[in-house]
Parts: structure tokens; C-alpha cells; sequence
């Protein structure tokens, strides 16, 4: 009785906006817990409507799976972001420890993580897009900033300072996937294992550069 309810509920009529905005919403949802490979029919289902008033907002699944990718991977990160972590009137261990536990909240959930990772096993390039649009830009400026504190001359290459920077990122990253997904590391408060990640990499900074250009000579 409740899910015939619920369904039909669902299926009333909405104004045109609101209906896409539902649609969507449930379909972020569906995706994260299903994967991409999920059926378009189920998730009518999902939301109570007929498969075919699903196509009547997004032609093609195609359609659907890039809005999602668009409202909930890209659009969880802050633009924002950048400027703080730019604002060289706040100590730059803050800076980092303030942008990664907002980093974690807003973004690094359970949704948006199993999103990505369903879309990183298959052939989308929702996974690489985000790489290339958002997170290589903050791998630049993870760098950069760390590098200015510290007086650092970094190396030329790009690829190479983004792989230092990485050491930071995909620490808190993967940190996200073990509280998250394999329901581990949380014991210890989000903030002192935040701190802990950026006071290692703030720390070791120099000498990871340094051993790089010694492996140069």
C-alpha cells in the first residue's frame, strides 16, 4: 500500500521543471547504487513514472548520464575553492585543512564516490573529465602554494609536480573511499586525519623535490 501510494505520488503531475528536477535527483541516486549500466526502466520505476515520460526529458540515457555527471560530480565542487586556497593572508596548513574537510563533506560522499567509481570502470569519460577539468587545475594549485610558503623552486615539469601533488589529494581521496565504502577509518575524527595528511605532505614537500632533481643529475 505505502509504495502504490508513494508511486503515485509520484506520478502526479508536476510542472515541467520541477518533474526533470525529481527525475534527476532519483537518477543520481539510482546510478550510485546500480551503476551506469543501470535500466532506464527501473528507474522509471524508481520514480514512479512511465519509461517513456523519463525519454520525454532525456532523449537518450546518454543524455540523462551526462546531466548527472554535470549536477553531481561536477557540480559538488566549489569554485570558490580555488580563490580560498589562494589567499595567502591565511597560513597554508589551514588553507589545506579547511578546504579538505569542506572537500569531504560537500563533495567526497558515498554518492558522489560510488558515481565516480562506477563511472571510472566503464567506457564514460565522466572519470577523466573531472581529472582534466577540475582536479588537475587543484593539483596545480596544491603545489604552487605549498611551494611558495616553503620557498621551493619546483621542478618544470607539470606532470611530475602533479604527481607530488597527488600524494595529498589521493591520500584524502582514498581516505574518503575507506570511511565511506568500507565503512573503516572512523575511529580517528575526520579533522585530525585531515590534518595529519597535510601536515605529512607540507612536511615532506622539500625533500620529495629534492630527491627528484637528485635523480635528475
Amino acid at each position: 500500500m505505502g509504495k502504490k501510494s508513494e508511486a503515485a505520488k509520484g506520478s502526479s503531475r508536476l510542472p515541467h521543471a520541477e518533474r526533470r528536477a525529481q527525475i534527476l535527483e532519483i537518477a543520481s541516486e539510482f546510478f550510485s547504487e546500480n551503476g551506469l549500466t543501470g535500466q532506464t526502466r527501473r528507474l522509471a520505476e524508481a520514480c514512479g513514472v512511465s519509461q517513456r515520460l523519463v525519454y520525454r526529458f532525456f532523449p537518450t540515457k546518454e543524455d540523462l548520464l551526462a546531466e548527472v555527471y554535470r549536477e553531481e560530480i561536477l557540480g559538488a565542487f566549489k569554485a570558490g575553492w580555488f580563490a580560498e586556497l589562494q589567499d595567502r593572508s591565511v597560513p597554508v596548513e589551514k588553507r589545506f585543512c579547511l578546504f579538505y574537510q569542506d572537500y569531504l563533506e560537500t563533495t567526497l560522499t558515498r554518492k558522489w564516490l560510488r558515481l565516480f567509481l562506477y563511472a571510472s570502470l566503464s567506457d564514460s569519460s565522466m572519470a577523466p573529465d573531472y581529472i582534466a577539468s577540475i582536479v588537475t587545475q587543484l593539483l596545480d594549485v596544491l603545489i604552487r602554494e605549498a611551494a611558495f610558503d616553503q620557498h621551493i623552486e619546483l621542478p618544470k615539469n607539470r606532470d611530475v609536480t602533479n604527481e607530488m601533488a597527488w600524494t595529498l589529494h589521493g591520500a584524502i581521496s582514498h581516505y574518503a573511499i575507506r570511511r565511506h565504502l568500507y565503512k573503516a577509518s572512523m575511529r580517528v575524527p575526520e579533522e585530525s586525519v585531515v590534518a595529519m595528511h597535510v601536515r605529512m605532505f607540507l612536511a615532506g614537500l622539500k625533500p620529495m623535490v629534492e630527491a627528484y632533481q637528485q635523480e635528475q643529475l
